[in-house]
């Protein structure tokens, strides 16, 4: 199994807690950079918020950035009704089932933490007919316990508020899973705040940018707009993909549990050849284990890799269960061989690794 890295797991548990939707992920970014600057005094941040540190190696190039992604899926208030309830349009991909009677926070200008509850109506008073039809999202309301607009406005929420899923963690039984929100995606985060801490004092053959972008659940815009800014040579998105082993999934991929996923392709991109020979051929090295990936969504990766001349990419992290919903469970034992399988790529990713990849 090779050698054990140790991992930061209340720091983990605080930032799943954040919220953070696309667009309004500013206090997250706040304690990334309280975390960040315990690792390095060069923080680099771009214009839409996403923010990186940087550790210089041996060598300037090759530039190597490693980024998670801070938003989570989420909503935003849209209209408050006469009664004081609240409409709401969607940040990010839902399937509406898994919405409907959860518990949410708005979060106000003044960063006000108003809880509230996506309402539902009791089978007692649905009619026959509607009982086993979806709700679509244009047709749910937020319940905040108010009886008008005016009581709602007093509260301070207005249109434009983010609205974040509501999930304390929760450690399951035998210790080895975690259940919070928002495990999609700052697991990524949270990784690369543990580079950092592990490679400060550490020798590396490159450049190291390690942090996180924004806006990733609604497009990639973020990862687009840093890799602008950094203009780097190679690039590894770490994010959280869905798991294909609970009941019901038939064709998926990725097991809780068994190793660091490497997708070999998603709807945004298909990494090198050389890309994914070196990525196997570090984890057979290092005795990581590992499992291959095939996903329909998409990671920053798809961004980066076209950005400039083309950068090398690769999207790796780990498989977790109920993404896209309030909650998401996930495996110790994986964050902490993605954590080990992070740190042997950036000491070892030379010049003349680089360009193994490139032609491989």
């Amino acid at each position: 199994m090779g050698v054990r890295f140790v991992v930061n797991w209340d720091r983990m548990k605080e930032l799943t807690q954040l919220p953070g939707v696309p667009g309004a992920e500013g206090e997250v970014r706040e304690v990334l950079s309280q975390y960040i600057a315990n690792s390095t005094s060069e923080i680099v941040q771009d214009r839409l918020g996403g923010l990186f540190g940087i550790l210089r190696g041996q060598k300037e190039s090759p530039k190597v950035l490693v980024a998670g992604h801070m938003d989570e899926v989420g909503f935003m208030v849209t209209r408050i009704t006469d009664k004081g309830f609240i409409k709401f349009q969607s940040l990010g991909g839902w399937w509406s089932q898994v919405m409907l009677a959860q518990r949410i926070q708005i979060i106000t200008r003044t960063g006000e933490q108003i809880p509230g509850l996506i309402g539902s109506v009791p089978p007692h008073l649905l009619k026959q007919e509607t009982r086993n039809k979806p709700v679509a999202i244009s047709e749910m309301f937020i319940d905040l316990g108010a009886n008008s607009a005016e009581e709602v406005e007093a509260l301070g929420v207005r249109p434009g508020d983010m609205i974040a899923p509501y999930f304390p963690d929760v450690e399951m039984a035998g210790g080895k899973r975690i259940l919070s929100k928002a495990w999609d995606n700052r697991f990524g985060c949270g990784i690369a705040l543990e580079l950092l801490d592990e490679l400060k004092n550490k020798k590396h053959p490159n450049t190291l940018y390690s942090g996180a972008t924004v806006q990733e659940e609604v497009g990639l815009r973020g990862a687009q707009v840093a890799a602008q800014m950094i203009q780097p040579d190679v690039f590894f998105a770490v994010d959280a993909g869905p798991a294909g082993d609970t009941p019901g999934v038939s064709d998926g991929y990725g097991e809780l549990g068994k190793g660091v996923v490497i997708r070999l392709m998603d709807r945004s991109m298909v990494p090198l050849p050389g890309m994914r020979e070196f990525l196997v051929e570090t984890a057979k090295r290092e005795g990581i284990p590992y499992q291959f990936f095939v996903s329909q969504g998409g990671t920053d990766a798809g961004a980066v890799h076209t950005t400039g001349e083309g950068v090398p990419s690769a999207a790796l992290g780990i498989c977790a269960r109920y993404i896209h919903s309030h909650a998401a469970m996930v495996d110790k034992d994986d964050i902490e061989a993605t954590k080990r399988f992070l740190v042997a790529i950036v000491q070892s990713l030379d010049a003349a690794t680089l360009e193994a990849i490139q032609k491989g």
